[in-house]
């Protein structure tokens, strides 16, 4: 695993323990329609999509893992990708959605085992064009189901701005500028009467 990626900046993983080896790792691949991340999406109204285009986001690499650890399978998934910087982008930092979804038999109905969304933030410098960023999920976790079931599941990567924008939209808003009122003391019964 420590050798996923040459230019990782991860922290080399530790081992396994009480882990079985040679153990066979679910295939990984990219989910059709997932594999591109446009930043903001091309406006509705026939303008020039190609000069509204702030941000493009792609995979470059991904790698795998697995060991099964007390009854469930414990993944590590490896992540290389690019921000390129598009007419309307600038310097600053920008989250990447980053969805992983463990799925079983998907060339049937697909059934969702285990999914998790991850913001990376990928910071754009002042004289880049593009930048990479790398992810090291190292706990995917899902009991272990039997070996001929095994051989039906996928992992998935893919860009998910959908489920980020549907996540943010689920988060309690602050309250700007409203102070909150002080509580009034409750009189005492016991207290003596004039």
């Amino acid at each position: 695993m420590a050798a996923f990626f040459s230019g990782a900046t991860q922290k080399e993983p530790q081992p396994v323990t009480n882990a079985q080896p040679n153990i066979s790792c679910p295939f990984l691949d990219i989910r059709q329609g997932a594999s591109t991340l446009t930043i903001p999406p091309p406006p509705p109204d026939g303008a020039n999509e190609a000069m509204s285009l702030k941000y493009q986001g792609i995979f470059v690499r991904a790698a795998r893992d697995c060991a099964v650890v007390n009854g469930e399978m414990v993944m590590r998934v490896g992540i290389q990708g690019r921000i390129v910087v598009g007419p309307a982008g600038a310097p600053g930092q920008i989250d990447v959605p980053l969805r992983l979804a463990v799925v079983s038999s998907p060339t049937t109905s697909g059934k969702t085992i285990v999914t998790k969304l991850i913001r990376i933030p990928v910071t754009i410098g002042t004289s880049d064009d593009n930048a990479d960023f790398t992810y090291i999920e190292e706990g995917l976790s899902f009991p272990m189901p039997p070996a001929e079931e095994l051989q039906s599941y996928i992992v998935y990567i893919g860009f998910d701005p959908v489920g980020a924008a549907a996540q943010d939209q689920t988060k309690p808003k602050p309250s700007v500028g409203k102070k909150p009122k002080a509580a009034k003391p409750n009189p005492n019964p016991n207290a003596p009467t004039g």
